[in-house]
């Protein structure tokens, strides 16, 4: 599943198609990515509107047109974004592909359909994008939040409460890992038994971690350094890169996870 870099990732594949215009949306409306939307509206309103801004939040994306036409896009499992130069028909898991004016097609793809579509009309933002919480590496993502976060959800495993998009935007499965493999603490250790230390170097971790994958995957899909747990956890039979010990892989809070016992805590 797309997570914080990744979804950055995505974003700058639409750039080249900034300051033009729509000249005409395709979308398979009876798709479930479309869910609860006016396609309609979609689909006539965003005609000669100017493709003006494309920005990520967590593992949300919002891309404007005009004044008032805010797209947001969730990724999902599976969800991709990319230009076509083709002019061909889509296939049937390009969902919406917007044709500019240029002759670039903006696709949105999702083979298994758990990403979304969102439209809002209105020059101003919707609540799903005004209501977006502090990004990870902004001057507001504080110790503080995360700190109070962990004393109210005391009894649940730490791997679990890093996977809440809205203390914890754009985390998900292999970067939790990556964050507790890296601060040293068990997947399954419950929030309350994680000492003051600990939750400062857990937060510094969310910090590097994300800062990690912002400049190695987000920039241009780049492959992380084998000194990661990315690279070793994906399958059975890793290694820890620092002690060499087998990895272990079982769901903790619902979610397939990785640690190495020999180094975690």
């Amino acid at each position: 599943m797309p997570e914080l870099a990744e979804v950055e990732y995505y974003r700058k594949q639409w750039l080249p198609a900034i300051d033009q215009c729509v000249i005409s949306v395709h979308l398979n409306a009876e798709k479930r990515v479309f869910r609860g939307l006016d396609c309609a509206a979609l689909q006539s309103n965003l005609i000669n509107e100017k493709f003006i801004e494309a920005e990520a939040h967590g593992k949300q994306l919002c891309l404007r047109f005009g004044k008032s036409h805010w797209l947001g896009l969730h990724l999902g499992m599976t969800g991709k974004m990319y230009l076509s130069e083709t002019g061909e028909l889509p296939t049937k898991h390009e969902h919406l592909t917007i044709r500019m004016d240029s002759k670039l097609s903006l696709v949105f793809s999702d083979m298994r359909m758990f990403g979304r579509v969102l439209y809002f009309n209105n020059e101003l933002p919707p609540q799903w994008w005004s209501l977006r919480p502090p990004e990870i590496l902004s001057s507001e993502y504080s110790f503080e939040r995360v700190d109070t976060y962990l004393n109210r959800r005391a009894n649940s495993p730490i791997k679990a409460v890093l996977l809440v998009q809205k203390i914890f935007p754009g985390v998900g499965n292999w970067m939790a890992d990556e964050i507790l493999w890296r601060s040293r603490i068990l997947p399954d250790r419950q929030c309350r038994k994680i000492n003051l230390q600990e939750r400062k170097e857990i937060y510094r971790q969310i910090l590097k971690v994300s800062k990690d994958a912002m400049d190695v995957i987000g920039a241009d899909w780049g492959k992380p350094p084998d000194n990661w747990l990315f690279n070793h956890r994906w399958k059975a039979g890793g290694y820890c890169p620092q002690t060499g010990s087998p990895l272990v892989r079982a769901k903790v809070g619902g979610r397939t996870s990785c640690w190495s016992p020999s180094w975690q805590r």
